[in-house]
């Protein structure tokens, strides 16, 4: 099976880019799955039921969050309601939302998706790995693929993280950081393994924001508020291919699109 997971969606820009062209994007690249992380789907920060429901209807099957996810409080409701969407199953047990989700693919295998946020440079949270742990055993035994989306700051935290899990679960792909990194690999085990799928949104930026009141914050204080930015957009994340029989991972591979590129080879205008 193949999986596209894309980085985090950043405003308008970013559900744009993916809006446009994920329907030709699936046929081209005969994706059986897709994922997004969507913690920064609503004005760079949080998510809404209507942003949600325009993800999915653009073709996005599950969405993962992090950091950010209660950011904008009507999604709750959504947390608890929908079975395509999850929470940091190292978050307290009593917060909104489910430990995993389980999709089916348009083949019709079942894929268990776990979100999980490191610690390192974050806020507090409980122990990833003990997380991982208990929501593995938890899972329903016939699952043809497992994808963890691992939000966190520091690439040894990921590394960690893909190399613990390495032979449990079928990738591990790292979110948070907005930057996509250059070490997209398959572990000894056979996991897929990328410390950050980088950002799906605008490029020219700092990690989604405008550059101007970012550099003002950091050069004087002066409170500025960071607006999303929106010059050259991309959609960026990977496609893994996954044995459904031993669950593992036989190729991952990096993508990263422009607008452009989107416009002339993968949706173009009819």
């Amino acid at each position: 099976m193949r999986i596209l997971h894309i980085g985090d969606i950043v405003g308008k820009p970013g559900r744009r880019i993916v809006v446009k062209a994920l329907r030709a994007l699936v046929e081209r690249e005969r994706l059986d799955l897709v994922i997004a992380n969507a913690e920064n789907a609503a004005g760079g920060s949080g998510l809404t039921p209507e942003i949600y429901r325009e993800l999915i209807a653009a073709g996005v099957d599950g969405i993962t969050l992090g950091d950010h996810i209660y950011r904008r409080r009507e999604i709750c409701d959504v947390l608890e309601r929908e079975a395509n969407i999850v929470k940091p199953a190292n978050y307290p047990p009593q917060s909104p939302g489910r430990e995993f989700m389980v999709l089916k693919t348009r083949g019709g295998e079942q894929v268990a998706v776990v979100s999980l946020m490191g610690r390192v440079f974050m806020r507090p949270v409980d122990c990833p790995f003990a997380a991982a742990d208990r929501v593995l055993a938890a899972l329903p035994a016939d699952m043809q693929a497992i994808v963890v989306d691992f939000h966190a700051e520091a690439t040894s935290d990921k590394q960690l993280m893909g190399r613990y899990l390495d032979g449990k679960v079928s990738a591990v792909l790292g979110t948070h950081t907005h930057v996509a990194t250059a070490d997209a690999q398959i572990f000894p085990r056979g996991t897929a393994f990328q410390c950050d799928l980088g950002m799906t949104g605008p490029h020219e930026s700092i990690i989604g924001r405008r550059i101007e009141p970012v550099m003002e914050v950091t050069r004087t204080f002066f409170p500025e508020h960071f607006d999303v930015a929106t010059g050259d957009v991309r959609l960026c994340g990977a496609i893994i291919e996954i044995d459904p029989i031993t669950r593992r991972a036989t190729s991952i591979r990096s993508v990263c699109l422009t607008e452009a590129q989107v416009d002339e080879t993968i949706a173009p205008p009819t």
